[in-house]
């Protein structure tokens, strides 16, 4: 009897997706039948029918096809059902009780699509904010690290001021305990010896009275070049491309490096606090060139651009890596570092390119006036006509 059953309920799955694919109801009242003779109830029939369609029909069905589809399948228990009709009166109450079941399985069935939807969506969502938070911190690490980076950068940059100045009051004070003390001791030493010539024989009063001058004339020399070191008066008086031709001028003679000198006419166009950085970053830059570079020649060129200077500081010499030059802790002069923050307070911006056995370039571009970052990035290279100083 319960293989009867078994086969009952194949055929009637098979029969029932062929109705839902092709129609016809032939195929159902002739299952009605078969099911009559096993002695099946119009009940029995119904539960059969049920479990037919919520395990082999409905899965895999699109939500939005499940009502039709089971309205179709209602229509082909109907016609299954005939036959038992016939010989039950039962049959109305059953088929009303089974529409019934039809109307709560469909909306129950349309309630839990709706949530697996919602179920979806909220999947979707946390995934989303969890991916967020991870980008976020990743964000804020990488922020973090550029900030000990800057914070590293600007303790040793600190070091390397207070180092450079030490350095510089050193350098002067040798200079002028070694050389002008010396010389005004000679001077003193050299009037005492004419006030006492003169009175006893003024034959070589003249001779000695210009030694004299030549010790004062070397003495007011020193001091003048203390004065360019400092602070060049003739950058404040002629403006930067003189003052960049003197310093150059005396740069090659103390060096033995040759230096060119390449100017455009709306240099001076720049204030001078402007000026001044270009100087400064020059005047480090060539006395890298000659401290580290071993370089033979070296050139200074610049230029005026569309709003703004663009100076660049070439050598010949053995070239460095760039890279990981900020790290390197052993520098202890204010180097390239200063020449950035020189740079970059007045709004410009600094490069440097290099290689080991290609020389070195060093650029610094500065604007005409304050500009935005947007503005200062879109500056075109136009060159003018432009004055060589040897």
């Amino acid at each position: 009897m319960k293989r009867n059953l078994v086969k009952l309920a194949r055929r009637y799955q098979d029969a029932l997706r062929e109705h839902l694919k092709r129609g016809g109801l032939e195929l159902a009242q002739g299952l009605g039948s078969q099911a009559l003779a096993a002695g099946l109830q119009t009940l029995d029939l119904a539960k059969l029918h049920e479990r037919i369609l919520v395990t082999g029909v409905l899965p895999g069905c699109p939500a939005g096809k499940r009502a039709a589809l089971i309205k179709q399948a209602g229509i082909f228990f109907a016609a299954a059902i005939t036959p038992i009709e016939k010989t039950q009166r039962s049959a109305r109450e059953a088929t009303a009780q089974f529409k019934k079941f039809v109307e709560t399985l469909s909306q129950r069935t349309v309630e839990l699509a709706a949530s697996n939807l919602e179920l979806s969506l909220e999947i979707t969502q946390r995934k989303a904010v969890e991916e967020a938070l991870k980008n976020s911190e990743r964000h804020y690490s990488q922020l973090l690290a550029k900030s000990d980076h800057l914070q590293q950068q600007l303790r040793r940059l600190s070091r390397q001021i207070l180092t450079a100045q030490e350095d510089e009051r050193k350098k002067i004070s040798r200079e002028l305990h070694d050389v002008i003390a010396q010389t005004l001791t000679g001077i003193n030493v050299r009037l005492t010896a004419l006030k006492k010539e003169a009175a006893v024989n003024t034959k070589g009063l003249d001779r000695n009275i210009t030694r004299t001058q030549r010790l004062v004339q070397r003495s007011v020399n020193i001091v003048h070049r203390f004065a360019r070191e400092l602070r060049p008066a003739v950058l404040d008086d002629l403006g930067l491309i003189p003052a960049l031709h003197s310093f150059i001028k005396s740069f090659a003679a103390q060096t033995g490096v040759h230096t060119r000198l390449t100017a455009s006419p709306g240099v001076e166009q720049l204030d001078t606090a402007r000026r001044t950085v270009l100087y400064r970053v020059a005047q480090e830059a060539l006395t890298n060139v000659s401290r580290h570079a071993r370089a033979s020649h070296a050139q200074v060129n610049i230029q005026k651009l569309d709003g703004a200077i663009c100076m660049k500081i070439i050598d010949n010499g053995k070239g460095f890596r760039v890279e990981g030059l900020s790290h390197d802790k052993s520098n202890k002069r204010l180097g390239l570092l200063g020449m950035r923050e020189r740079v970059e307070m007045v709004n410009g911006r600094f490069a440097i390119e290099s290689a080991p056995g290609n020389g070195a370039t060093i650029q610094a571009q500065i604007p005409l006036a304050s500009l935005a970052p947007g503005a200062r990035d879109s500056m075109r290279a136009r060159l003018t006509p432009r004055i060589e100083c040897l």
